[in-house]
């Protein structure tokens, strides 16, 4: 087993492999951050380091197959018993860490990345086309399945045991979102005045930002100036000696996406000290090739651009480690879509037909089966939630959120060696969350309704209550600038030209200031592909790259 180590924890004996005194052998990816409460339950193991990630051997000895119960934290594990010859991988409940594997005539393979098994040549470079479906109208792929068929991916808080090349057993975890009893069962006793629930928010929240905070290194923390990012501030101003520096990102001119200067202003007021950095269309033209080759299980997320560049900046300063808001929309209720689910007209089983990036468009796109897995998945929960609500949470927690955007944060910041921590995604916050009345999280008129009142209680500044703000960016107008010469270019693309008529490119790209999503779609599958199909170096800028691959194309 082979790992590169971004040294977090005891930077000097941190080092892996690791391995234990009768034999085992561990590498690991990720934060323990319960590592001291856990080598004070096994004072009598012989530790060789003061790494958070060697207190696993102690607990696989205690618990076997069940110590990833114990973990508190974001990993992808692999244990390796040199005398059975079993191989043991195991992953966090929310799927922070992604961790993949490939098996094929008794061999099989594992990694952090897709990317390092295809170089390693484990896998074929050819694509699945009912991924390359959902990626481009769901904007990612769902599911244990990866966009290359010979890769699959260790699911959420699952355990897998491998013997002689193959699985031999695979074990869930306990895992959030958990089932219509266990719901009904944790919210006995929640209920309290709104004064009592506030507080034991206060508290919970807290503990898990101060246990995210550990580190050897410096934190920073990645502030948009919203709800969950303004929680984070506040939070780790007050548990942490030091509060970690803020940072910002804002375009130029006068962007009406551009809520940097609100969270200069709010950073101030609080007394953190905040930095803004600044993003131009001349860094996407020139940088998106490389951004979209980071993210190797690919995605489709726009949200991806901005912060690669709040990684690049935090590596810049020497922050090893960006404090981050992802899971607190899924968890606390935050989607637009979220409040409409609670309005009257809308029953759990009034369920409306599934839409994509490109329904509508006349494209002339084929793109067959792109909805039926997800709408498995839906079915599924249907079964077993009580309200639209309670449904839709389930879907994005266990697909959109591991999927999509734990993949952009762990891809963009890793680029850098960052390392993303996420509060919101604690089992303690997630219990608490989940025990919370759908009114609570969602309602017809607020999303998110019980964070906007702890933070009208905390910091009314920060308008709690004003309409919801996204982490946008000026990309439709980007693109916009050089729409023609992009559609050209996306068009030519030949994995392009087998989905999509040459006319609807244009037509797509056309309408991209007022409608982005499509064609950022269309142009991120457009590089992804060029980079990982056909080994285009991704150093150049977007029209190099798309130019090498047309060009590669038409001579293979």
């Amino acid at each position: 087993m082979v790992s590169t180590r971004l040294a977090i924890i005891d930077l000097v004996h941190g080092d892996q492999p690791l391995r234990s005194p009768n034999g085992l052998v561990l590498v690991a990816n990720g934060e323990i951050y319960n590592a001291p409460e856990l080598r004070a339950q096994f004072p009598e193991f012989k530790y060789q380091t003061t790494s958070d990630c060697e207190v696993i051997f102690p607990l696989f000895e205690a618990y076997g197959l069940d110590f990833a119960r114990h973990l508190r934290g974001m990993y992808a594990i692999a244990l390796f018993d040199p005398q059975s010859k079993r191989l043991v991988l195991s992953r966090d409940p929310f799927g922070i860490k992604p961790l993949y594997f490939m098996q094929r005539d008794g061999l099989f393979g594992f990694a952090s990345e897709i990317g390092a098994m295809l170089t390693a040549g484990l896998a074929e470079r050819r694509e699945d086309e009912a991924a390359k479906a959902e990626l481009l109208q769901l904007k990612y792929v769902i599911g244990s399945k990866t966009i290359i068929p010979d890769i699959h991916r260790v699911d959420p808080g699952e355990t897998v045991v491998i013997e002689n090349g193959a699985i031999q057993q695979r074990r869930d975890g306990d895992g959030f979102p958990a089932s219509r009893q266990t719901l009904r069962s944790r919210a006995r006793g929640l209920f309290g005045s709104p004064r009592k629930l506030l507080k034991a928010f206060d508290e919970v929240m807290s503990e898990s930002v101060c246990v995210h905070l550990r580190s050897d290194v410096p934190c920073c923390l990645f502030y948009s100036g919203g709800i969950d990012s303004t929680i984070l501030m506040l939070l780790s101003r007050d548990v942490a000696h030091s509060p970690p520096h803020a940072l910002t990102i804002g375009y130029p001119g006068k962007e009406r996406v551009d809520e940097s200067w609100q969270a200069l202003r709010l950073a101030d007021a609080a007394g953190v000290n905040c930095d803004r950095i600044e993003l131009t269309s001349d860094q996407f033209w020139e940088f998106a090739p490389r951004i979209v080759a980071a993210i190797d299980d690919p995605m489709a997320d726009p949200a991806v651009l901005p912060l690669y560049f709040l990684g690049q900046e935090a590596k810049r300063r020497q922050f090893k480690v960006a404090i981050c808001g992802e899971g607190a929309d899924e968890l606390f209720g935050g989607y637009s879509r979220y409040r409409r689910a609670t309005l009257p007209r809308i029953s759990l089983s009034a369920r409306r037909r599934r839409r994509g990036v490109f329904t509508g468009a006349e494209t002339g796109m084929h793109l067959p089966g792109w909805s039926a897995a997800m709408d498995a998945v839906e079915r599924r929960q249907e079964s077993i939630r009580d309200t639209r609500l309670q449904v839709l949470q389930a879907v994005d927690v266990l697909e959109r959120l591991p999927n999509c955007l734990l993949i952009k944060l762990d891809r963009a910041l890793m680029a850098h060696g960052v390392e993303g921590r996420t509060p919101f995604l604690d089992p303690k916050v997630a219990q608490f969350a989940m025990r919370l009345p759908d009114g609570l999280k969602s309602n017809p008129f607020y999303t998110k309704r019980f964070l906007r009142d702890w933070l009208a209680d905390r910091f009314p500044l920060a308008e709690p209550y004003a309409k919801k703000r996204g982490f946008d960016l000026p990309l439709g107008a980007w693109m916009a600038a050089r729409s023609s010469e992009l559609a050209a270019l996306v068009g030519a693309h030949p994995a392009i030209r087998e989905s999509f008529r040459a006319e609807a490119v244009g037509e797509i790209f056309s309408r991209c200031r007022r409608s982005m999503q499509p064609a950022w779609s269309l142009l991120c599958y457009a590089l992804w592909h060029s980079h990982y199909i056909q080994g285009v170096d991704p150093r150049g800028d977007i029209a190099s790259t798309l130019t090498a691959a047309a060009r590669d194309a038409g001579t293979a």
